[in-house]
């Protein structure tokens, strides 16, 4: 993406600055639910009901209309039983769901991309419905005593059906999903000493819980075969305290001269405290060998490499040999603008899943009081440089010296916002790139290879002990 008046791909920058029609309507309606769980629904006040009502009226036009309107009624009188509430969540789940198809839309104006068809997962045959109702009545108590009435007998009483979930794989999706959430809650018991509540997010994790008990809906995604050629933009790395992952953004080529698209590749581990900055990519490195391409510049030739109808690669390293350097600024600057954008199952659909990724060039760049801004065409965008992950050379610094950004547009907080992947910048009058995920497969850098080795200790420490308990 570069401004109006410059070669390549256009993108219009006035788009991203523009209103939405309906968006923060459907937002407010969202926000007011949440806080209808938050008080919880044993005994409804005035306002939950309001609340509850409104949610109703925003779905009036579609085909859940007279379920939510009677399941709104119900919740408003304190009778609302676990179908009731699993209707709510739906409405609550389609509104979000709404608002990111508008959200997408003004990003395909932007980009001028398309996006691919959805294909629809065939139905879930191995659902056990005694193990999804314990879930449902377990969430259904959640909702009826809020956050802010929860404590930790309530929020125990997931534990014995995450056990008697984990051992069937259609059923481990909601098992973790369940056992990351009660973690959250215990943590945070009693909720009536809470100051503040994560109310978004976990509504977040209540509605999706709660649909996913919903029989059918465990179904595995929709996969098929890619054969081609893999052309690395850059890499999405987030750390959190007991987990890691990386996602490397590609575009594939496909072998039978078909349209290019957008696909992703995703590795996890759990992290170690101990473990910090670039010994992060140990962790991950030897679970995805496309983190060693990324990180060198260089494409990949996939063949049958499974990949579900959401783009999301399925790697096997037999699958994939490595190819010639591929330098991802050309690739964004030849190849992005025509490729399609991958789908989103029904469910995914919601604001905070929108990262698409884009090249911005021919911009000036400002900061103010700590923020950085591109401004391109006349028209500002934010850039989030709170992502930029410290196991990796790129730098707030680098990116406000630079002339061309690769990065994914997200939408938080009310606005549109750029998370940089990589920048060119200049270095002695020669242009250089700078990317996020450089040491993903190693580094001779030396502020890199010093990280690296201050990690190699620790975590050859920790398999070692790993391996004496599981010897054990």
């Amino acid at each position: 993406m570069v401004p109006d008046d410059a070669g390549g791909g256009v993108m219009r920058t006035d788009v991203l600055s523009s209103p939405v029609a309906g968006l923060d309507e459907a937002l407010a309606v969202v926000d007011a639910f949440d806080r209808v769980l938050t008080d919880g629904l044993l005994r409804p006040q005035p306002a939950q009901a309001r609340a509850l009502a409104d949610l109703a009226g925003a779905v009036a036009a579609s085909p859940l209309a007279a379920t939510v309107a009677a399941a709104a009624e119900k919740a408003a009188a304190g009778a609302a039983d676990e179908e009731h509430l699993l209707a709510l969540a739906a409405a609550r789940t389609a509104l979000l769901g709404a608002a990111h198809d508008a959200l997408r839309q003004v990003v395909a104006e932007a980009t001028g991309r398309t996006t691919a068809a959805w294909t629809a997962p065939a139905p879930a045959t191995q659902d056990t419905p005694n193990l999804l109702s314990a879930a449902r009545a377990w969430l259904a108590d959640l909702a009826r005593a809020g956050w802010h009435g929860m404590d930790h007998d309530l929020v125990a009483g997931s534990a014995q059906v995450v056990t008697a979930m984990l051992p069937d794989p259609d059923l481990r999706r909601l098992a973790v999903l369940l056992d990351g959430f009660a973690g959250e809650l215990a943590a945070c018991c009693p909720g009536a000493g809470l100051e503040r509540v994560p109310v978004r997010r976990w509504a977040d994790l209540w509605s999706r819980a709660l649909l996913l008990t919903h029989p059918g809906m465990t179904a595995a995604p929709s996969t098929g075969t890619v054969t081609g050629r893999l052309l690395p933009l850059g890499v999405d790395l987030q750390e959190h305290a007991t987990a890691a992952q990386a996602q490397v953004l590609a575009v594939l080529e496909p072998a039978d001269g078909s349209a290019p698209r957008l696909v992703r590749a995703s590795v996890s581990a759990p992290k170690p405290d101990s473990v910090v900055g670039a010994g992060i990519w140990q962790l991950l490195r030897p679970r995805l060998s496309l983190l060693a391409a990324a990180g060198d510049g260089r494409a990949m030739t996939v063949t049958d490499l499974p990949v579900t109808a959401e783009g999301d690669l399925l790697w096997r390293d037999e699958c994939a040999q490595p190819a010639a350097p591929a330098d991802p600024f050309a690739t964004a600057r030849a190849v992005l603008p025509t490729a399609l954008d991958a789908p989103l199952a029904p469910l995914e659909r919601h604001p905070v899943r929108l990262a698409a990724p884009v090249l911005v060039e021919g911009y000036t760049a400002h900061e103010d009081d700590g923020v950085l801004t591109f401004t391109l065409a006349g028209h500002p965008l934010t850039v989030d440089t709170g992502r930029i992950p410290a196991a990796s050379p790129l730098t707030p610094q680098a990116v406000a010296a630079s002339t061309a950004c690769i990065g994914l547009l997200r939408w938080d907080a009310g606005a549109f916002a750029l998370q940089p992947l990589a920048v060119e910048t200049t270095v002695k009058r020669r242009t250089v790139g700078v990317h996020a995920g450089a040491w993903a497969g190693g580094t001779t850098d030396k502020a890199g290879a010093k990280a690296e080795a201050a990690a190699t200790d620790t975590v050859a420490v920790l398999r070692e002990r790993a391996g004496k308990l599981l010897r054990k």
